[in-house]
């Protein structure tokens, strides 16, 4: 399904409110932590096909087990199936996610004692996972890797005999991510610690009955970040979100201010208004911490007519595609001048941006959504629309309902 993209040549957001599915990604996480605690009750889960299919994917006792596009369920799913003792599972995803690499997770995995075999290519998915008491607790693994894998290992640990002592060598990727999974055990009075490059979860065998409510997320609310600052006069409010957030994607706040939007919370809320037409030239950021934040803040700032160079992106190379790629062809057709590296990107300001562009997804919802708000300055035509399903289904309505015109 193709959309096309346009609004009014002065285009106003008025007082308008929207309830946002919650965190994907700590829903993941309080799922998982669900099935090893079955006495807590989830409240705001998040509605994505992602959630969905982790969602199924504990539920169900199927020997082959596929989560298609989801690369959250496949990294915590892995560590999931390695503890459930007596349990053997085939875990399998769509065919991009056959070429994201796992090794790294299978390895510490393997060794804390867990039984895991690849199906085809060594080091990515299909694996093969017999489920195994695991006793061992010390493991070792790159700190600047997927912080997922990191939670993966997290998550599971409290229900280990001893627990877990994980040792991340090297500089520390999302640290936001880690620090996450870290305060959701917390909630339930699991004990942890993260001291230097050593992190550690205590063995506990039960928790109190608890409702566990998630947040609003994050990454979906930046595309309203990206609206309010290409818009002429904005003022939108969205449900429900917190200011001291465990979301890394959180810093949207100070990053977007750079770009004349303001934020106030209020009753569990957020309003972003535009605040003034102040830009700098060049934008620069470190990302390390938020690299699923990358896509809205280089829209933007192609639409703002800045230039930005944005480091610490690696990351976004083994996503659901290389997004650091993808950027470079799509902004490329739109006019831009750009240039990526295995780790950086760097946009040269420029007000000139090409009218009705199609922009190619790539199976990934952040293209989509990210590029959607540069509607507000051309006509723009999305491909795949429907891949915005994986996180926030109800993007495109939400747009509507704010007087974007979609054909």
């Amino acid at each position: 399904m193709n959309l096309k993209l346009s609004t009014n040549s002065q285009f106003t957001i008025d007082n308008s409110q929207l309830n946002i599915t919650g965190s994907k990604s700590e829903t993941n996480r309080l799922l998982l932590l669900q099935a090893l605690f079955p006495n807590i009750a989830l409240a705001n889960t998040s509605n994505s096909d992602d959630s969905e299919v982790m969602q199924k994917a504990l539920k169900g006792n199927e020997q082959i087990v596929d989560i298609h596009h989801a690369g959250t369920a496949m990294r915590f799913l892995t560590a999931y199936f390695a503890v459930n003792e007596g349990r053997e599972v085939v875990l399998t995803g769509s065919q991009r996610m056959t070429e994201r690499p796992i090794q790294v997770l299978v390895e510490a995995l393997e060794q804390l004692g867990a039984k895991i075999s690849y199906e085809k290519e060594v080091g990515y998915p299909p694996i093969r996972i017999k489920g195994q008491k695991i006793t061992n607790h010390k493991v070792s693994i790159p700190a600047n890797v997927s912080s997922q894998y990191i939670s993966a290992l997290l998550l599971v640990a409290p229900k280990l005999e001893n627990g877990i002592e994980i040792t991340l060598i090297g500089e520390i990727t999302s640290v936001p991510y880690i620090k996450m999974t870290l305060a959701l055990l917390n909630d339930l009075d699991i004990k942890t610690s993260f001291e230097g490059n050593v992190i550690t979860v205590y063995p506990k065998q039960a928790v109190v009955s608890k409702v566990m409510t998630v947040e609003s997320d994050w990454s979906s609310a930046s595309y309203f970040f990206s609206l309010v600052a290409l818009a002429d006069t904005a003022s939108v409010t969205i449900n429900s979100y917190k200011e001291n957030s465990l979301q890394g994607d959180s810093a949207l706040v100070e990053i977007y201010k750079q770009m004349g939007v303001d934020s106030r919370f209020e009753n569990n809320s957020l309003t972003l208004t535009k605040d003034s037409n102040f830009k700098p030239e060049t934008l620069n950021l470190e990302l390390n911490n938020t690299p699923d934040i990358a896509q809205t803040i280089v829209v933007t700032c192609l639409g703002l007519g800045i230039g930005c160079h944005l480091t610490g992106l690696h990351t976004l190379k083994i996503k659901e595609t290389d997004r650091l790629e993808a950027l470079n062809i799509e902004l490329t057709k739109l006019g831009a001048n750009i240039v990526v590296t295995n780790d950086s990107l760097t946009l040269v300001a420029s007000n000139k941006i090409n009218p009705n562009i199609k922009i190619a997804t790539y199976n990934d919802h952040r293209m989509a959504m990210a590029f959607a708000p540069l509607a507000l300055k051309v006509p723009i035509i999305i491909e795949n629309a429907e891949v915005v399903s994986k996180s926030y289904p109800d993007f495109w309505d939400d747009l509507k309902s704010l007087g974007f015109k979609i054909s």
